[in-house]
């Protein structure tokens, strides 16, 4: 079997460009859940990785050091997709995240719209699809990830009708009403039914989107499939259904049970003075991840003494993200701010009331600090599943700890032994800080070990079989690949085409 039997198209690939201590240019593994998810299930496989390396490629600039065959224990292939400067301010920091990330977060920030961005969105997405359609074996599976690629499932369809096609979308699909103010709505829903399944986390998501296809198209569902029209009066299946993502439970925990970790863990806990209770928040410093609101609960708990400064500390890590998009700044300012003044009014001396770290620490870092938090603080204002509370969970083999978790995020479908809160409400997030603090242990290991067992049981392998498993056993698109193989004419070409007619700034 050729090494390209299992295709991965996502924006980012699984390593980055660096700079080692003596500032020579080195690679690393990439930060971020998307690589954590996918790593897993791309080791042993016959497969590719293709994406962004994550360091502009303009003209003149430095060459980069080339790819090393493997890196760590990779044993798969990569091929770059090279972007400038300027094409990933107007297509990444742009179109995907200053319009489809917060359309998609349910508007937490406004989006922006603007046509020359859309434009280069369309013309990345075809770059991709080009990579994809080059290195991809005849028949095999190719399966796209994420928002920033949704044009591609189409678009590699019109280039490789041979191929099975699968996209999945990691955030949350918003509701009819909100996706509709999108000005390319028709290009992004029919770039997505170019693939034969179309995977979101939640149920909610799924539905979301059937109704928007029914809705913007006319095309009604059976169940969870759409028949989409092709040229010449073909006619397929697309599949559309949640498949919540987990994570490499087996590795997580057997990583959490070595000796090294336990060692830090007690070092960990010997650094902050030994407090009674440890909560802890580790999040990406994005707006919609709600720092600022479990931080300004925890400070009001503190000020109003239900839980005592000299017993209790947070730990916040924030990994910075988009550092140069404006509302990532703002966000980075106001955490940064309520820090400050807690820190100002309650901290002491070699004992600040929130312990802060703005950097990205390894996974066998942030295992020991799982194991040593007695509360995880999870508090998105909307997430489309969030893998920081798995590993949480599956980290805490002692069976030990509580988890307080956001309502609107996908991981509470999956784990309502949790502490629910909605984090809009102040009041409630902190009284379930102070329910967790409170329960008694049996209580904390009982939750603990309900949520584990469902999380070990159904871990990122498993999300990958399934979503694989029913891609492969889509109906074969077989009968119209002739017909498409020469033509770009139907509903595929329309995804990479401009609309004039709708209004955007």
């Amino acid at each position: 079997m050729s090494s390209d039997d299992l295709v991965i198209v996502a924006n980012r690939l699984p390593v980055e460009s660096a700079r080692d201590e003596n500032g020579n240019r080195i690679w690393r593994r990439s930060p971020g859940g998307l690589v954590s998810a996918l790593e897993p299930v791309m080791k042993g496989a016959n497969a590719s990785w293709i994406g962004w390396n994550g360091s502009y490629q303009d003209p003149g600039s430095e060459p980069l050091p080339p790819i090393p065959e493997t890196a760590d224990d990779r044993d798969y292939s990569i091929y770059e997709v090279p972007l400038s400067r300027g094409e990933v301010e107007l297509y990444y920091d742009g179109f995907s995240n200053s319009a489809l990330w917060p359309l998609y977060h349910d508007a937490i920030v406004t989006p922006t719209y603007h046509r020359h961005q859309f434009d280069s969105y369309r013309k990345i997405n075809m770059r991709f699809a080009e990579a994809a359609a080059e290195h991809a074996s005849p028949g095999s599976v190719v399966w796209v990830q994420d928002y920033q690629l949704q044009l591609v499932p189409a678009m590699l369809r019109s280039l490789r009708p041979d191929l099975k096609i699968g996209f999945f979308l990691h955030i949350p699909f918003p509701a009819p009403d909100l996706f509709m103010q999108l000005p390319w709505r028709r290009e992004i829903v029919l770039g997505l039914l170019g693939a034969d399944v179309v995977g979101f986390q939640t149920a909610g998501g799924a539905r979301n989107f059937l109704d928007v296809t029914e809705r913007l198209l006319g095309l009604p569902s059976v169940g969870n499939k759409v028949e989409v029209p092709g040229p010449h009066g073909a006619r397929r299946t697309c599949l559309v259904d949640a498949f919540g993502i987990s994570v490499d439970s087996i590795g997580l925990a057997a990583k959490a049970n070595s000796p090294e970790i336990e060692d830090r863990v007690e070092q960990i806990r010997a650094d902050l003075g030994n407090p009674k209770t440890i909560l802890l928040g580790v999040d990406r410093l994005d707006y919609t991840k709600g720092i600022d609101v479990r931080l300004r609960a925890y400070t009001e708990l503190l000020h109003e003494g239900k839980l005592d400064p000299n017993e209790t500390v947070l730990v916040q890590v924030a990994t910075p993200s988009r550092e140069n998009v404006d509302e990532y700044q703002r966000i980075r300012d106001d955490v940064e701010m309520i820090v400050s003044r807690t820190n100002g009014d309650l901290g002491q001396i070699g004992a600040p009331a929130i312990y802060y770290m703005r950097n990205s620490l390894p996974i066998e870092e942030l295992i020991a600090l799982y194991k040593a938090a007695d509360i995880m603080l999870v508090t998105p204002l909307r997430d489309g599943m969030n893998l920081v509370s798995k590993e949480y969970v599956v980290s805490r083999t002692d069976d030990e700890g509580a988890l307080v978790l956001s309502e609107f995020t996908g991981a509470a479908n999956d784990l309502p032994q949790s502490w629910l809160v909605n984090p809009y409400d102040a009041d409630g997030v902190k009284s379930g800080i102070i329910a967790a603090a409170h329960a008694p242990l049996e209580e904390r290991k009982r939750r603990m070990r309900t949520m584990r067992s469902h999380v070990m049981h159904n871990d990122v392998q498993k999300w990958a079989r399934d979503f694989l498993g029913v891609l492969k056993r889509q109906e074969s698109n077989a009968g119209e690949a002739e017909d498409q193989q020469h033509s770009s004419e139907g509903e595929t070409a329309n995804a990479s085409t401009s609309t004039t007619t709708d209004k955007a700034k």
